[in-house]
């Protein structure tokens, strides 16, 4: 596949590869650091045929992300249908002061704000994924309507359906759906979102952290910061604590992060199976007795 990537960043960037080298992935999807001939150091990425439209969300939510000027993401040189061309950023070890940038830059990412709840970046497809699941960007009058609507039940319906889940945790789960009106919080205005932020979309280097992958969208701030408490990330309470002297969080917002994780783990139960279909459903118990 080196002779692709080669052909195709080449093609984006107008620049001849000198270098390229396979970084991971495989046959249908794969990603390469190369170096150009005027010495730029460029990232380049393909999605498989089976998830259409990914590369485009990817640019787009990648510049809509850059915009604010409010956290680190990586250049984008250009895209085609196939392939996506960034800046090459070389990795280093988390630090505390990395992460205090990381806070408040993201508190500032969310304030830049965004057109509707479940908008998608400008020139992004309202089909859009969340790493290898589809993921519907559609705008909803309100954050509850686009959470039950457009997040939970769709992949509530695929999780029972394949057998991955029971219909009595489904059952939970719709009830969580049923009262998320109540469970949400106080209203909140629309969020840039980075929407798949996991610690592993984090990418640490030259002592701040730079947001990679992003399924981004119009959504509620603490659904970002729910992704960074599901895996864990390096120095979290330094994250949040710079974030919440930024722009302070509203009452009892730890109370509802099982709200808020409910999605990424439907997704998971869906993909893998496993041991989250239990963990959705426990965030659904917990998410109900919170509010």
């Amino acid at each position: 596949m080196h002779d692709e990537a080669r052909a195709a960043v080449a093609a984006i960037t107008g620049r001849a590869p000198v270098e390229v080298r396979q970084l991971g992935g495989g046959d249908t999807a794969a990603a390469f650091a190369v170096r150009l001939d005027d010495g730029t150091a460029v990232f380049a990425k393909t999605a498989p045929e089976t998830m259409p439209g990914a590369i485009a969300a990817e640019a787009a939510s990648l510049s809509w992300l850059a915009e604010p000027g409010a956290v680190a993401v990586p250049e984008v040189f250009g895209c085609s249908e196939r392939w996506l061309v960034t800046e090459h950023i070389a990795e280093s070890a988390p630090t505390a002061a990395a992460a205090e940038r990381l806070g408040r830059g993201l508190a500032e990412l969310h304030a830049a704000g965004a057109p509707a709840f479940g908008s998608p970046p400008p020139g992004g497809p309202a089909d859009a994924w969340i790493g290898l699941a589809p993921m519907r960007n559609e705008p909803a009058p309100d954050w509850p309507t686009f959470y039950a609507h457009h997040r939970i039940e769709p992949y509530l319906r695929r999780a029972v359906d394949s057998g991955a889940l029971s219909a009595r945790d489904g059952e939970g789960i719709s009830q969580v759906c049923a009262a998320i009106d109540r469970l949400a919080g106080p209203p909140e205005p629309p969020a840039r979102l980075h929407g798949d932020l996991w610690s592993g979309n984090v990418h640490w280097a030259a002592d701040q952290a730079w947001l990679i992958d992003p399924a981004a969208h119009g959504g509620h701030r603490e659904t970002d910061l729910a992704m960074l408490h599901l895996f864990g990330c390096p120095h979290l309470e330094r994250v949040v604590a710079a974030y919440h002297e930024t722009r302070p969080l509203a009452d009892g917002w730890r109370d509802r992060i099982a709200l808020h994780q409910l999605f990424p783990l439907l997704v998971h139960a869906v993909l893998f199976g496993g041991g989250y279909a239990a963990q959705a459903a426990s965030a659904a118990r917990s998410a109900l007795r919170a509010g």
